[in-house]
């Protein structure tokens, strides 16, 4: 598991990881420590969010060799899942656009499958419309050669880039204590805090 930050990690992914007998470990960049192990002994990776966005290299110029490390990855064919930051990322590896979003997604919003969701093996699990808790400011195009599989009205929300490849613009691992965490974090940007409070004890 990739991480972006000790407030954007793997939650609710944890357990499920675990109750399937597998064991998870989490790393990042940032922290400026190698892997727990060589990444090519992984059976498969998880990259979640963060508050920093895909292009800012300057800002975070371990960004740069997180995308060389995906591109790596992606290569090697072995199976991923990006989550919001992490699904842009994955998107940027596979060398397609990453920019601001005409308008930000913060809170729950309703995203639609596509027609190509009915046969993925993720996704034809899901009903064709659910609400989906969003906190992102940036979006990404889908890869040439990949597969969208779901949608907003505002952009894109899923692709599948080959057979074991997904990226998820919203975050199904949230919890609720981590949505309060993150609404406690963000000052004077005129958030509907309490809304989206009610929305989440509601939907979560």
């Amino acid at each position: 598991s990739i991480v972006h930050g000790s407030d954007a990690r793997s939650e609710l992914f944890e357990p499920v990881v675990q109750e399937r007998g597998h064991g998870l470990e989490e790393w990042s960049l940032a922290w400026e420590q190698p892997p727990p192990r060589p990444i090519d002994s992984y059976d498969a990776v998880m990259v979640f969010g963060g508050a920093m966005h895909a292009d800012q290299d300057d800002t975070h110029p371990w960004l740069r060799d997180e995308t060389m490390l995906l591109q790596q990855l992606l290569d090697r064919r072995v199976p991923i899942l990006g989550v919001c930051l992490g699904a842009q990322l994955l998107a940027k590896a596979a060398h397609a656009a990453v920019h601001v979003a005409a308008e930000p997604e913060i809170g729950w919003y309703e995203v639609e499958l596509t027609q190509a969701a009915d046969t993925d093996p993720v996704f034809s699990k899901l009903p064709p419309k659910f609400d989906a808790f969003q906190w992102h400011y940036y979006t990404y195009h889908v890869p040439a050669g990949a597969v969208e599989l779901a949608r907003s009205e505002r952009c894109t929300q899923a692709f599948r880039l080959g057979d074991s490849v997904w990226g998820v613009q919203f975050h199904p691992e949230v919890t609720a204590p981590q949505v309060d965490s993150w609404l406690m974090s963000e000052d004077g940007n005129g958030l509907p805090r309490a809304a989206i409070a009610a929305a989440t004890k509601e939907r979560i």
